[in-house]
């Protein structure tokens, strides 16, 4: 069984990867794992809740031929890059064949017109993605449907001179996770586009997250150490290294590595996150030393010992659990 689109970016013989998954073009790598592990459980045999012989086989198929040589392309470093570099030529395209596009759902033409296109998009995709894979008689019209959102959001973008770049997220827990990174996105000259390089540390910052998702912090760290030796510049992997580092209540390591990133990128996501938890638990400290300076001047010591230090700590406070 063949399953053809004609829809979004289909119509430009462009594989929509992102559509068929059921992500915004602009998804993480921990995004896009996520949300297959999703749709897996939904449409693999053993999991499948669908009903009679003919469903199940149909979802099967909807696995095996759509969702897993997409999730496998989306799922490869090199290959998810190229992807990349290649929505960055077709938005070109589509502003100069701007004129000549047609859009058939209502969803998309609403997009169209909307002033607050990031907002918007992630929420009319992720309406479109919750019931793509649960009735299967709509299910090749709901990816065309989340393609034509992606190639007015790729016009959008285009329109703002904005290259699409993939967001950097994190799983972590007890450090809330940075979503939006489309604020950080690079301007393009205009008639001069100019492709974002990949940086030889991506392949260890990729890792990193998904050590710090699954808070293996001690593989994270060890990964962005081998990422800043290829790239002793890369602020997104400093920034990373300095959640990993307060993770593991080494506030000094954190700030030099926090204040790297945001010297190189004063606009970095993480790196802004992270000087944010930097000044909250300063703000603590400060607020601690005062309450204890001012115990100490109402009270008599009794000998010359030291005061103990209280259970956990400053950071056993902050992120919810006392050194080991």
């Amino acid at each position: 069984m063949s399953f053809k689109i004609e829809q979004g970016l289909f119509k430009f013989d462009f594989t929509d990867h992102h559509a068929i998954v059921g992500v915004p073009v602009d998804a993480s790598p921990y995004e896009i794992r996520q949300r297959y592990k999703q749709v897996a459980r939904l449409l693999h045999p053993d999991s499948s809740q669908s009903e009679g012989t003919v469903d199940k086989e149909l979802a099967e198929q909807m696995l095996s031929k759509l969702v897993n040589p997409a999730y496998a392309q989306l799922s490869k470093e090199r290959n998810r890059m190229e992807q990349m570099v290649m929505l960055g030529h077709l938005s070109r395209r589509l502003l100069r064949e701007e004129a000549s596009l047609n859009l058939h759902s209502e969803v998309a033409l609403q997009l169209a017109q909307t002033s607050n296109l990031e907002k918007d998009y992630k929420s009319a995709l992720q309406v479109l993605a919750n019931n793509q894979y649960k009735d299967f008689d709509k299910t090749l019209d709901t990816i065309a449907q989340i393609s034509e959102l992606n190639l007015v959001y790729l016009l959008g973008k285009e329109k703002k001179g904005e290259v699409i770049k993939q967001a950097v997220t994190h799983g972590s827990s007890s450090i809330s996770s940075v979503t939006e990174n489309v604020a950080n996105q690079s301007v393009v000259k205009e008639n001069k586009p100019v492709e974002q390089p990949a940086s030889p540390a991506d392949p260890y910052i990729h890792r990193a997250q998904d050590y710090i998702g699954n808070n293996n912090i001690a593989k994270a760290i060890l990964e962005l150490r081998d990422g800043l030796n290829l790239d002793q510049n890369n602020s997104t992997c400093h920034s990373l290294l300095g959640i990993a580092y307060l993770k593991q209540h080494q506030a000094t390591m954190a700030k030099v590595h926090i204040n790297k990133a945001l010297q190189l990128n004063p606009k970095d996501p993480i790196g802004l996150e992270g000087k944010q938890i930097l000044d909250k638990l300063a703000a603590r400290a400060a607020a601690s030393k005062t309450t204890t300076q001012h115990q100490s001047a109402q009270s008599k010591p009794t000998d010359n010992k030291p005061p103990e230090e209280s259970g956990g700590g400053l950071f056993g406070g902050f992120f919810g659990g006392k050194k080991k």
